[in-house]
């Protein structure tokens, strides 16, 4: 029984993912944890923009620093604004109290959003934002529909409005959103705000899990040591067992 459960489990679950992804196409984020310029941009991009209303408490600054190349003072001169020691957790002031008020639910923690989401959905979400009266915060997204968040990368991006196709579905035409369409520019260009969007996104992933490149790393070094023990215990085998018939 217990046997049977875990298949099923193995079945179910790839549905389940694909249904969190809200069935929306995801862009490819293509994100190099081995690029300590991106990591660095996008720990700026992150701390300029997402830090103030979302933690994330279970990465320290010091430890972060470290990990994309930056000198305690780089990190201090640069990147600390809601904290005073290098030591600390990167906390936001506001509580969850306020966050609620304010945003109708607490902000998350984004320290592991992208183990629970994908690098892929994060992307696309960051850049799929659009204008949409009927929301609190005047948008929606298209891989979030009904997001409770305010679009805060707009003056980077600009804004985008929904451009609407008509589809057959169950006997009945309905609109739908075929792409989005900019219409008021932000600083950056098009292209400039995806690679701006891929530093972050490459950093929060960075955030997920710290150690994956040493993980990466010794797992290679562990399957070698494995192999070569292999082809040793095989060749000792042999030794012992030629002479038994």
């Amino acid at each position: 029984m217990k046997n049977k459960f875990i298949f099923l489990m193995f079945l179910v679950l790839p549905g389940l993912v694909s249904a969190a992804g809200g069935g929306a196409h995801l862009d490819k984020a293509n994100v190099d944890l081995t690029n300590k310029q991106s990591l660095q941009r996008g720990a700026k991009l992150f701390v300029n923009y997402c830090l103030s209303c979302h933690s994330a408490a279970y990465q320290r600054y010091n430890r972060m620093g470290r990990d994309i190349g930056l000198t305690e003072q780089q990190v201090i001169d640069n990147l600390m604004f809601a904290s005073d020691k290098i030591g600390e957790q990167m906390t936001i002031a506001m509580s969850p109290e306020n966050g609620a008020s304010w945003f109708g639910a607490p902000p998350p923690d984004l320290t592991l959003v992208t183990r629970s989401r994908g690098s892929d959905w994060l992307y696309t979400y960051l850049r799929t934002f659009y204008l949409d009266d009927s929301r609190p915060f005047g948008v929606n997204n298209l891989v979030f529909p009904s997001v409770g968040m305010p679009h805060v990368l707009w003056g980077l991006q600009g804004w985008q409005k929904p451009v609407y196709k008509t589809v057959e579905h169950d006997g009945h035409e309905k609109q739908v959103i075929d792409h989005l369409e900019l219409v008021e520019p932000g600083t950056l260009s098009a292209d400039e705000y995806d690679r701006a969007m891929r530093d972050l996104v490459t950093f929060m992933t960075y955030m997920g899990e710290p150690v994956k490149l040493q993980r990466e790393s010794l797992g290679i070094k562990v399957l070698l040591f494995l192999t070569l023990l292999l082809v040793i215990t095989y060749l000792l085998k042999k030794e012992y067992w030629k002479d038994v018939h």
